[in-house]
């Protein structure tokens, strides 16, 4: 079997098992510890441990005004993210998905629910998008504004979600 052909089967297998899953986002506010705890330990796993990312960045201290997102995975916490109202806009951020479940269709679940949630607002969407993450923004309707730049010294883009999009 060539290395293409691996891959690809890999891939259907984790599509399939996305399918096979039971799948929940719940959507919660900065003083719901219970479910705070669960979204952090996300965020720690991905950014501090696996990127590297300084925990006084991370843990930025907008997490009490911030709409929070924790999605389920047979009944497991999976992925998380959250959004907030800036002056520039809804700014959604802090997208992590645990490593056992990238690339089966999770990531794009919790962002399906989150622009659902602030589309209606009819305000401006952004994001910092990481640059290994571009495509995936891409796929539902975001646009690459300006030049990169760094954050938590990781290669960013601005990106905006038009609201005809």
């Amino acid at each position: 079997m060539s290395a293409g052909t691996a891959y690809g089967q890999q891939r259907a297998n984790k599509i399939r098992t996305f399918i096979s899953m039971n799948t929940e986002v719940i959507r919660f506010g900065g003083t719901e510890e219970a479910l705070a705890r669960q979204a952090f330990a996300i965020r720690h796993q991905v950014f501090v441990e696996e990127q590297g990312v300084d925990p006084a960045i991370e843990y930025d201290g907008e997490d009490i005004r911030a709409h929070h997102y924790l999605l389920l995975a047979d009944e497991k916490p999976a992925a998380t993210a959250r959004w907030r109202e800036t002056d520039k806009g809804i700014k959604l951020e802090r997208f992590a998905v645990l490593p056992e479940f990238r690339g089966s269709g999770l990531g794009g679940r919790i962002l399906e629910e989150m622009l659902v949630d602030v589309i209606p607002l009819g305000k401006r969407i952004f994001l910092h998008s990481q640059e290994e993450a571009c495509g995936f923004y891409l796929r539902y309707g975001f646009v690459k504004r300006g030049r990169p730049f760094l954050e938590a010294d990781i290669r960013h883009y601005v990106m905006d979600r038009p609201l005809s999009c």
